[in-house]
């Protein structure tokens, strides 16, 4: 029986679902998503979950435990821990020493993915909302490359917003995938997104040298699935 079950979820969250909203599934890997209510939060709620508190408005409170909630459930159905991620000193998930993980959140739905590293080094989810096309074209060239950009060109503003979100967050997923094995922190300039393909596979390439083992001109693979208000991505490193 694993440690967290629907009938010990907190009041703000639903069930914890363990499903696969991707289009490619992993060997070895799970993911767990549950949705939260910021304003069902409830003070004591970490307390009757053993989970350490953080501080901040319920909004920060109800998003980071409704992400550890669905961490521990990942980490217990994939590899039978009972654990629940601590925050390190760089604010990143700090996960045992056998898995690799991620967790995101945002606009009332959390998820956690793990991995047994003995075939993944590293995974990175991220969940964006969709940005409105004036929007989108106010971040582009703070979040795209001059070559990301370039291929904006010919679309209407609906696909362009949608493919600076979609860019956006593979490179946050690509943060997520990378940070932990290189120890180096990296900027949205120093990645691209290379391509797209309808059944929602990405390719990428780092632009920056952070180590012997990941130079510039790497290539990584992601993956990606539209939602009607955000889209979710994932990049993730074979063993």
């Amino acid at each position: 029986m694993p440690p967290m079950t629907t009938s010990h979820v907190p009041r703000c969250c639903s069930p914890l679902l363990t499903h696969w909203p991707l289009p490619h599934a992993l060997q070895a890997v799970t993911l767990v998503s549950t949705q939260f209510n910021p304003e069902q939060f409830e003070p004591d709620a970490f307390q009757r979950c053993a989970i350490t508190p953080v501080r901040g408005v319920a909004k920060r409170q109800a998003e980071h435990l409704a992400g550890r909630l669905c961490a521990r459930e990942a980490l217990w159905r994939q590899a039978a821990i009972d654990y629940v991620p601590a925050v390190g000193e760089d604010r990143a998930p700090q996960w045992p020493a056998s898995v690799c993980g991620s967790i995101t959140h945002g606009h009332g739905w959390a998820a956690a993915v793990v991995g047994e590293r003995s075939q993944w080094q590293g995974l990175g989810l991220d969940i964006e909302q969709r940005l409105a096309p004036e929007r989108a074209l106010n971040l582009a060239s703070e979040l795209l490359t001059p070559a990301e950009l370039q291929r904006l060109q010919g679309l209407d503003e609906t696909a362009q917003a949608l493919q600076i979100t979609l860019t956006f967050s593979l490179k946050e997923s690509l943060f997520k995938a990378l940070y932990p094995l290189v120890g180096v922190r990296f900027y949205f300039q120093d990645a691209e997104v290379l391509s797209y393909t309808h059944d929602g596979h990405a390719q990428l390439r780092l632009l920056t040298h952070l180590s012997d083992h990941w130079p510039a001109g790497s290539p990584l693979q992601g993956q990606f699935s539209v939602l009607p208000e955000q889209v979710l991505t994932l990049v993730a490193i074979p063993a």
